[in-house]
């Protein structure tokens, strides 16, 4: 098998590729090295196996067109993106050129030129808006979205809000109809909130990484202030052990009868699920410790609970999540420890 990686060096990418390498199949890794720690993971993934880099653009359609011409991949997992919220509202239009172009270039040349390869692609639970029709439940650490006790499906409205919304929605739904309208074979992911090794956390991406810095740095003293959190600390996310998502995204391929051209919510689900306060809690009781924070305006077109329904997932590839939170967050720990 010959799998194309886009975004091939970020978090969940080099972790793909790492896996591809490890079952002797063929690796092609694609990525511009514009992420904090792409570089590294370039490195990393170069100290594993042979593989063929390019060093390329999403934007670009004369890059994709050469990449997914020279390697005829049976797979292209298309992960390059734009992630972040927070960018996607101070450079909106980087935003669509990153995702909208980006997205639209992967499925042009692979309908022109690589009708069979299978197409995987990563959106995200943002696509279902801010949640604000929901009503919810405040507890003292969590709030609650009442009548979603499993989690949200995906029979919920898609509700794009936000260019990030937008522009990962519309890349998302053109997965969906290039399918219908071309027949091709695209499976998309509408991930949850995602961590593992490899992740280098900012500020506005990859909250589980990010708190857990703060926290590692709290432990030796080099934090000296207080961190900053946005809202109330009680918004609540379903997470994923990044070796789970890995196992989904080759079950789904290898089921790919039964998940070409569907969408699926992906996620740790409603026994996996965190508020910020909530993953306070498991670190300072891990790093013994006490996580002061202080509070900031809620960021726009935030949800104040997603957690995916994951049973779609389950009965169309038998997949459904084994790493539990607090598992993994020591896991993560230990990692972000060693970085």
């Amino acid at each position: 098998m010959k799998y194309l990686i886009t975004g091939g060096c970020g978090f969940l990418g080099s972790n793909l590729a790492a896996e591809v390498l490890q079952r002797g199949d063929e690796l092609f890794v694609f990525d511009n090295l514009y992420r904090v720690g792409a570089e590294q993971n370039l490195k990393w993934l170069k100290s594993l196996g042979k593989f063929k880099f390019y060093h390329s653009d999403i934007r670009s359609y004369n890059d994709v067109e050469y990449a997914i011409k020279d390697c005829k991949p049976d797979v292209i997992f298309h992960l390059a993106g734009q992630v972040a919220m927070t960018t996607s509202l101070e450079n909106p239009r980087f935003d669509f050129e990153v995702n909208v172009m980006g997205g639209n270039n992967v499925l042009e040349v692979v309908r022109k030129y690589s009708p069979d390869t299978i197409i995987t692609y990563s959106s995200t639970n943002k696509v279902y808006g801010d949640l604000e029709w929901v009503e919810y439940e405040e507890t003292e650490t969590r709030f609650k979205a009442k009548g979603f006790e499993n989690g949200f499906d995906e029979k919920v409205s898609l509700d794009f809000q936000s260019p990030y919304g937008c522009s990962k929605g519309a890349t998302d739904q053109y997965m969906l109809d290039y399918a219908k309208m071309f027949d091709l074979k695209t499976v998309v992911f509408r991930h949850s909130s995602i961590f593992g090794g490899r992740q280098y956390a900012t500020a506005d991406q990859g909250w589980i990484g990010w708190f857990i810095k703060q926290a590692i740095d709290i432990k030796s003293g080099a934090l000296k202030e207080p961190f900053t959190i946005s809202g109330s600390g009680k918004q609540v996310r379903d997470v994923l052990f990044g070796d789970d998502l890995i196992k989904c995204y080759f079950s789904a391929i290898n089921s790919i009868d039964h998940t070409k051209g569907k969408a699926f919510n992906v996620g740790g689900g409603m026994n996996n699920s965190l508020s910020l306060l909530e993953l306070f809690e498991v670190l300072e009781n891990e790093l013994e410790i006490e996580m002061k924070y202080t509070k900031l305006p809620w960021r726009k077109s935030d949800q104040k609970v997603y957690v995916a329904n994951v049973d779609k997932a389950k009965n169309a590839f038998g997949w459904a999540p084994t790493i539990d939170s607090n598992a993994g967050v020591k896991k993560m720990v230990n990692w972000v420890k060693s970085i």
